[in-house]
């Protein structure tokens, strides 16, 4: 990913040390979660396609970030190369990711922290002012929960109150813990003296999005705080593809990784049935997890695949550090099915695949049309804009 030169006729601060950002002028929201992995990337994703039906510019930043890669020379947090690969937001992509967090970052703050905070909050203000500058409006993405980044004095609630936005909270599921969760959330952007404007209840069962709008609505108002939107679980969006399975158990491709990295995963079947009972559990969607000397397994699914003429599994895993009979493997190689070959055993393998956190990458072109239209469908921006 090439980096971007920020447009002729920006002007840069003058030097020294920024307390503040110099833009003022530019609309802001800050999405905080009430903890890791309640869909904040979702909503911030959702939400910038959501602001470009009303505003023509629109911006994004997440000042500090954990998960990151290195893009020419920069550590750039994950969730804002996956923004720019999908909205091209045209500044520079070090701008959108301005503080990221190695795994020594905190022990080098705590040995001199008065040295180290005015530099990154100097950093943060820089970057906000150009990521937005000449925009309606900038989606500013926190890094978890409300207090996250204490330890180094940049948790969220501070970074909201430097960048003088107002809070969306996402929290997920039911009524009573987002309603607590959200209170106690509020209560840290509160002390800093940032507004939260409202909060989306995320991941709730698509027949249960009248009642948690109701009875959460109803508990979120007496914190005053708008309920903004609920949103349902996609299946598509919590299941991962198989190239994320196998870097997650630690695989080894045998076949078909070209054309099926990307095959989504929607149920794991472990295969401890008979030759005969594999049968009926192969469909699209599903990943199979055998020990590598089911002979019989893999022959039924074999001639399963050649019999129908199409996708009958969306890959198999072979377990226990055993390969087939190298005749069924070449047959398998004959076969569009992916096949992976792990060391740990098949109960192992599941448990892991099953307890998988998925992250939306750039590549998931099957995601982002359903994020974009889930924010658009169900959250209310009129509600949202209306404390502008």
């Amino acid at each position: 990913m090439p980096t971007t030169a920020m447009p002729a006729g920006f002007q840069e601060a003058p030097e020294g040390l920024l307390a503040k950002p110099t833009n003022n002028t530019t609309k802001r929201i800050f999405v905080a979660g009430t903890r890791m992995n309640e869909g904040k990337t979702t909503t911030c994703l959702g939400l910038f396609a959501a602001l470009q039906t009303l505003y023509p510019r629109v911006g994004f930043i997440k000042p500090v970030g954990q998960r990151f890669v290195e893009v020419e020379g920069h550590q750039i947090d994950e969730d804002s190369v996956l923004l720019d690969t999908i909205y091209h937001v045209k500044v520079p992509i070090e701008s959108m990711s301005p503080v990221t967090i190695d795994g020594k970052f905190t022990r080098r703050y705590l040995t001199d922290p008065a040295g180290m905070l005015p530099a990154l909050v100097d950093r943060i203000c820089r970057a906000f002012d150009r990521v937005s500058w000449e925009k309606d409006f900038t989606i500013i993405e926190g890094t978890g929960h409300a207090g996250v980044g204490s330890v180094f004095d940049l948790s969220n609630a501070k970074v909201a109150h430097l960048l003088d936005a107002k809070v969306i909270l996402v929290s997920s599921g039911g009524i009573g813990r987002p309603v607590d969760e959200i209170a106690m959330n509020k209560a840290l952007f509160d002390r800093e003296g940032v507004e939260v404007i409202g909060a989306i209840v995320n991941k709730v069962e698509a027949d249960k999005l009248g009642f948690i709008a109701d009875y959460a609505g109803r508990g979120l108002a007496r914190l005053g705080v708008p309920l903004l939107g609920v949103l349902p679980i996609q299946k598509t969006l919590t299941s991962p593809n198989l190239a994320q399975i196998v870097e997650e158990i630690g695989g080894r491709w045998l076949n078909g990784r070209a054309s099926g990295a990307n095959e989504r995963i929607d149920e794991v079947v472990i295969g401890a049935m008979t030759a005969k009972g594999v049968v009926d559990v192969l469909k699209p969607g599903v990943l199979l997890v055998t020990p590598g000397d089911r002979d019989d397994l893999l022959f039924a699914t074999i001639s399963t695949a050649g019999l129908s003429g199409g996708k009958v599994v969306s890959g198999i895993v072979l377990t226990g550090n055993t390969l087939p009979h190298p005749r069924l493997i070449e047959l398998l190689s004959r076969t569009p099915i992916p096949v992976v070959a792990v060391a740990d055993e098949a109960y192992a393998v599941a448990s892991n695949i099953n307890s998988m956190t998925i992250k939306t990458q750039p590549q998931d072109a099957d995601k982002i049309p359903i994020i974009k239209r889930m924010v658009l469908d169900h959250v209310d921006l009129r509600k949202l804009l209306a404390s502008f």
